[in-house]
């Protein structure tokens, strides 16, 4: 078989999956924290959590973030169906993004997630440094 090549997914008697591949069956969260794991998706996603804003308000707001990479962000995002972009026909144009009910669904796991690594940050560190000690 290829590799990246994945076996179709079949169910023996009982209904249980049979021949599949470890990776066919996290073939579909790989996708999503594909999506969605990347440090500037999931600050978004954070920001607009706490309400609507538009462009500019979301780049001041993330540290770092080019334009460029702020674009495609909230592109890949509404591709994916968690953002929406509403143009108001003003001059300039207005544009304001806001999260959609899947979004804001997204938010619950982003969260969760945001608070586990603030619970376990200093087990990690000290993790991380007994390691480093340990390779040298």
């Amino acid at each position: 078989m290829k590799p990246g090549h994945l076996q179709s997914t079949t169910r023996d008697q009982s209904g249980a999956h049979a021949g599949v591949y470890p990776d066919e069956a996290c073939r579909p969260i790989h996708e999503i924290l594909n999506l969605v794991g990347d440090k500037w998706s999931v600050l978004v996603v954070r920001l607009l959590g706490e309400g609507t804003m538009r462009f500019n308000e979301l780049r001041r707001a993330i540290d770092g973030i080019s334009q460029k990479m702020l674009t495609s962000t909230l592109r890949n995002l509404e591709r994916n169906g968690f953002v929406t972009r509403t143009i108001y026909p003003t001059i300039p144009p207005r544009v304001d993004y806001a999260l959609t009910e899947l979004g804001r669904e997204l938010l619950v796991p982003v969260t969760a997630l945001a608070k586990w690594v603030d619970t376990n940050r200093e087990r990690i560190d000290e993790a991380r440094v007994r390691f480093d000690e340990q390779q040298a």
